[in-house]
């Protein structure tokens, strides 16, 4: 599976496509569509943004090609949704059917009128979206009304290189997150320098993008619940960002550190575990099964990331389904969107994963989706692999992945992100100090929510 790397929206793109009249008005839409489950549907559904790189993919529409039946046709534009190709159909009045995107796009989409709400389609395909795991359908409800169906899901557990923890006289539990005062310390331990440059990394605090994570083991958030209000600059924010950053001082600065990891062999047989070159980081789940397939035999530990009492949890992202508004075929392709998700479909995937990696040297390591039931029945798929340490890791990704939060959906998505990534890199550039650049993105942050609050609220 492809990293979610929460790619910022193009919104410059957003602003001129979408007009502030454009806020609302796409309950005509939704209103004018007549879901059934038992309805004969005809015509063609163009999904945006959806590829079939895998069987887990391929599988999944063969089922939602037969829900739809002969007489729909389903057309692939593959590859990662374009926002800009799809902002400008919609406004264009040539919008595709369907829309695959990353769920913390949702929120900016739904406010700028680009996809409809969904309550309609949920009621009459009878979706049941109390399979949906919470955080999943939070990121993709905005005000009040669900505008996406939850697909993956995307968490990161803590990776780590046993064999340099044993050497450094650390344990998993030294970095996990529950003590950072044991993080700094094994970080310490661990990294080596050669010739004055890093040999081998300590610790990878992952900033800035692994901000929320810290942050929500600090006891905060950056943004409240209802996605209204920046909390950037508070006490929880800067003292988590001061750590995170700290570790990377401890190791010569974060520039030193970056160019250093920048150079391994990431997807390879030459990656930073297997030539014992970090000691641990927190990294999403997918890449258990990279290290699964090209360096099996490294030894390894896995936990879930947890919060400064122990307690395991984990930063929910993914993906989600969403239908545009002016969607030539908004039934189909709801139904489309229920018959890729729901858990008869997620199970057959999987055994057909299941399947195709038996006597093989890869094992199955389950399937991470936004829906619960069909998380519960994968999972009794999983079989033991006779490796403590592949096992381990299956233990720690199902652990993170039923303690989640999400970040809200909100208007200003993409100008969000930036303020605080844009903060955290004027930290990681001596450029400013925690409190500084919080304090400089609060007000960027608020500024971009106000402003796009009020246009939806007019």
């Amino acid at each position: 599976m492809r990293s979610q790397l929460r790619p910022a929206l193009a919104v410059t793109v957003l602003t001129s496509l979408f007009l502030t009249s454009c806020a609302k008005g796409t309950g005509d839409q939704e209103t004018d569509a007549s879901y059934d489950p038992g309805a004969k549907l005809s015509g063609e559904v163009t999904v945006m943004g959806f590829g079939t790189d895998d069987e887990i993919a391929t599988t999944r529409l063969d089922l939602a090609e037969k829900a739809l039946g002969a007489d729909v046709k389903v057309k692939l534009v593959k590859g990662e949704l374009d926002v800009q190709q799809f902002l400008a159909a919609v406004a264009s009045g040539d919008a595709p059917s369907l829309i695959y995107a990353d769920r913390n796009q949702i929120g900016t989409f739904a406010s700028r009128g680009a996809v409809i709400p969904l309550g309609d389609c949920i009621d009459g395909e009878q979706i049941d979206t109390g399979v949906y795991r919470e955080s999943a359908l939070d990121e993709v409800t905005f005000d009040g009304q669900v505008y996406g169906i939850p697909e993956f899901n995307v968490v990161p557990i803590v990776q780590a290189d046993k064999s340099l923890l044993d050497d450094a006289g650390v344990t998993t539990d030294d970095v996990n997150g529950s003590d950072w005062d044991a993080i700094a310390r094994a970080n310490k331990e661990i990294a080596r320098q050669e010739g004055g440059k890093i040999s081998v990394i300590g610790y990878d605090s992952k900033l800035p993008e692994f901000l929320p994570l810290w942050v929500h083991a600090n006891g905060g958030a950056l943004i409240s619940d209802d996605g209204r209000t920046a909390q950037l600059d508070s006490p929880e924010v800067v003292e988590a960002l001061e750590f995170a950053v700290g570790i990377y001082d401890d190791q010569g600065g974060f520039g030193e550190v970056k160019a250093f990891r920048d150079s391994a062999d990431f997807f390879g047989d030459g990656n930073q575990f297997a030539s014992h070159t970090l000691g641990a980081m927190p990294m999403e789940q997918w890449y258990v099964n990279v290290l699964n397939e090209v360096s099996p035999d490294v030894d390894m530990a896995f936990d879930a990331f947890r919060d400064k009492e122990g307690n395991p949890f984990s930063w929910a992202s993914g993906s989600a389904w969403a239908i545009p508004s002016g969607s030539p075929e908004p039934e189909a392709a709801c139904r489309f969107a229920k018959t890729m998700t729901e858990t008869p479909s997620w199970v057959a995937a999987a055994k057909k994963r299941i399947s195709e990696r038996s006597g093989g040297a890869s094992i199955f390591t389950g399937l991470l989706t936004g829906n619960t039931e069909a998380d519960e029945e994968v999972r009794a798929l999983v079989k033991p692999s006779g490796s403590p340490v592949w096992d381990s890791a299956v233990e720690a990704t199902y652990l993170a992945n039923d303690h989640t939060f999400s970040m809200p959906a909100n208007p200003a998505g993409n100008e969000f992100e930036q303020a605080w990534q844009d903060g955290v890199n004027r930290v990681l550039n001596g450029q400013q100090s925690p409190a500084e650049a919080m304090a400089q993105a609060q007000e960027e942050a608020q500024k971009a929510l106000d402003d796009a609050w009020a246009k939806w609220d007019e």
